[in-house]
């Protein structure tokens, strides 16, 4: 790939030119929307089932700011839900989101950064991200990070997930704000658990309604 200032990329032996991706994009977006996703900055802490279907999303979007916080290898168990692929075995999940971001836009501004979010680095990470997407596994980790960004992060949206394990019906997924700053994705319900399976569809249906409430905080505020 060329420096992302030019105006042409090569990816995987294909060459693409900012203005056809950008071409592209003005057939589907009005211009002003277009540039609110582009100004837009959006952070992903955890990019597993949730995280890594999150992340592709918003690059498909036009979301030009992403940071993507992991401290974990790609392992076999992740193939069965998570956008990585047998070649990306062993890699930090940082650099496999990245590498197959850069595919679908060069051109986005990728921060990453490979590390386990903690309460004591939680703030340090993300203050100043005007939205975050918590997409960690563990109901623990999940409730210590919502807790330590909406009480020490007093400017950042919390968009969260949980509740979609399993193979209960898709249409119990849904959206709801909590909080004046914090909005759960899920089914309310079902957790991970022996025999319940994470299974790519919910898994994806619910990261995918992470980033649809991202893209309308984007777009409209709400």
């Amino acid at each position: 790939m060329k420096d992302a200032e030019t105006l042409t990329a090569d990816v995987c032996g294909f060459s693409i030119s900012k203005e056809e991706l950008d071409r592209a994009f003005d057939e589907r977006f009005p211009i002003w929307m277009k540039e609110k996703l582009q100004n837009a900055s959006v952070a992903i802490a955890g990019l597993g089932g949730l995280g890594s279907n999150i992340a592709v999303s918003l690059a498909r979007s036009g979301v030009g700011h992403l940071f993507l916080v992991d401290f974990d290898v790609v392992d076999v168990t992740n193939l069965n839900r998570q956008m990585y692929t047998i070649p990306h075995l062993g890699m930090p999940k940082t650099q496999a989101i990245r590498e197959i971001l850069t595919r679908i836009n060069p051109w986005l501004d990728i921060q990453t950064q490979q590390i386990r979010v903690t309460a004591e680095n939680a703030r340090e990470l993300f203050a100043g991200w005007p939205i975050v997407c918590e997409a960690f596994d563990r109901p623990d980790q999940k409730a210590m990070l919502v807790g330590s960004l909406l009480s020490q992060c007093p400017d950042t949206i919390v968009v969260s997930g949980n509740g979609m394990a399993g193979l209960g019906d898709a249409n119990d997924i849904r959206t709801q704000q909590k909080l004046r700053r914090l909005y759960v994705c899920g089914d309310g319900t079902t957790e991970s658990a022996p025999g319940a399976g994470l299974m790519a569809p919910r898994v994806a249906i619910c990261a995918g309604h992470q980033a649809n409430k991202v893209l309308q905080l984007i777009i409209g505020g709400g």
